[in-house]
């Protein structure tokens, strides 16, 4: 008996790579001077407290990677995503959009993300605690 393609699995593990790049690679570790740069121009945060924000940042991505491997509580966890990308999306658009090389792209980009993440949530399965 062949066993079905664990595409639930595969979905949320795709999902976390993805957030855990981008928390522990390029905001904690420091990889990425284009976030650090774009953390930077928001006018509340400044230079000075940069690098601290883009490390909270940093480690609440991957905070999310972890809670979306765990696939408890995905429909929460999709809001959650959604606010997070919608915020950081918004925020670089509003404040860095001078740094951003290609804004449609990532737009696109980060609307194909979350389409993923919303079908992870909808593959979840359904609990009464849920």
């Amino acid at each position: 008996m062949s066993q079905a393609f664990p595409s639930e699995r595969v979905i949320r593990l795709s999902i976390a790579a993805v957030w855990l790049y981008e928390g522990l690679w390029c905001k904690v570790l420091g990889h990425s001077v284009a976030h650090a740069a774009v953390v930077s121009s928001v006018p509340f945060i400044g230079a000075r407290m940069s690098r601290i924000t883009l490390m909270a940042l940093g480690l609440v991505e991957c905070g999310i990677a972890a809670w979306v491997v765990a696939g408890k509580r995905m429909r929460q966890a999709a809001i959650v995503q959604t606010a997070l990308l919608l915020a950081m999306n918004a925020g670089g658009l509003i404040w860095a959009w001078h740094l951003i090389p290609d804004p449609p792209g990532m737009i696109l980009q980060n609307l194909a993300f979350l389409i993923l993440i919303w079908v992870a949530a909808k593959d979840a399965p359904h609990h009464a605690h849920e």
